[in-house]
């Protein structure tokens, strides 16, 4: 059985074809599918026929929500949603001046082994298919009861080892007929996969790159990234130069600060060196407490200092906002304590 989200709007059109039905009914499935509709049942207006048709080889689904957290300082809102198989991913509501934007996943674990990562422990179950991605978007929107304007694919898995669903989502989500998100709304996260990240520049969708960098060079990237033994960082640059070359678009660079791993100024004028001649800008993350590891956050004046330093070079760098401090809203809490 294959999920009905995970179909474009031509391939849900010419399955409405094949089964002998007029064309139209591809746009009011559709419409269905994205306002969130949990069971052919809620299609009001398809006939029961072509319904039974579908429900042969197609399944609808609605993400059951196993546990929904929310803020009381920021309204961030954290689901953990129950997939068909009965698998859990993580989805994350923040709310920003300029519009509300939604953190997904696109595994069910992850497989990547990032040390400071709380995704990564009990490694990857499975992949999601493009229609699973999407749903998160369609679920929380649909509980929220408000626009979603802005996606980051920074949750639960790494996107570019799902390269093929994950390509599928950005062309479903960016659909005028469904969730209409425009790519410059979007921003995908890679620990850097070199040959996927060349791949996707061939598709030039004016989305953000995101490279999670976390260090300067092989010895300390190393020791916290297990991808580095695979593609080490001048390899990854130098797709990240090339991507740039394709695309045009500004790159960012994940940086999660670690208190004596990756936090002195040698560090940052490593990663000025580095960066160097790349349009780029740089997400400073203090480090999450994971209960698996013992790693720290450096105190604010350390942070403030290695800001400081790269923007004396002509780097820009900026702390990310901690949001939903108080729902443990980093990326795998609420997934790994209701394993």
């Amino acid at each position: 059985m294959t999920n009905l989200r995970d179909l474009t709007y031509e391939e849900l059109e010419s399955l409405v074809i094949s089964l002998g039905e007029k064309k139209f009914r591809a746009k009011q499935i559709f419409d269905w599918l994205y306002k969130g509709v949990a069971s052919y049942e809620e299609m009001k207006n398809v006939p029961a026929s072509l319904k039974e048709k579908l429900s042969e080889n197609y399944y609808v689904f609605g993400l059951e929500i196993v546990k929904k957290l929310e803020s009381k300082i920021d309204k961030t809102k954290k689901y953990l949603f129950g997939l068909y198989d009965g698998n859990m991913v993580e989805t994350v509501v923040m709310y920003y001046k300029h519009g509300i934007t939604v953190c997904i996943s696109s595994q069910v674990g992850c497989a990547m082994g990032c040390k400071f990562c709380a995704s990564t422990i009990g490694g990857l179950v499975r992949s999601l298919s493009a229609g699973e991605i999407i749903e998160q978007v369609i679920f929380a929107q649909k509980d929220i009861g408000e626009r979603i304007s802005n996606i980051v694919m920074m949750g639960i898995g790494e996107p570019l080892a799902n390269f093929d669903n994950v390509i599928k989502f950005l062309v479903n989500v960016n659909d005028e007929r469904g969730l209409n998100i425009g790519y410059r709304h979007i921003s995908l996260s890679t620990c850097g996969i070199v040959p996927k990240i060349l791949e996707l520049a061939k598709h030039k969708f004016p989305i953000t790159l995101s490279i999670s960098l976390h260090a300067p060079d092989d010895e300390s990237r190393s020791s916290i990234m297990p991808v580095n033994n695979t593609f080490n960082i001048s390899e990854l640059i130098e797709a990240c130069r090339k991507y740039q070359k394709e695309c045009g678009r500004r790159i960012s660079f994940e940086y999660a600060i670690i208190k004596n791993v990756n936090d002195t100024i040698n560090h940052a004028q490593k990663l000025s060196e580095l960066l160097k001649g790349i349009m780029c800008h740089i997400n400073v993350i203090p480090v999450n407490n994971v209960d698996e590891n013992d790693y720290e956050k450096p105190d604010s004046a350390k942070i403030k200092r290695f800001c400081d330093f790269l923007e004396s070079k002509g780097i820009t760098a900026t702390v990310r906002r901690e949001l939903g401090s108080d729902i443990n809203a980093s990326c795998g809490q609420l997934r790994k304590n209701n394993l």
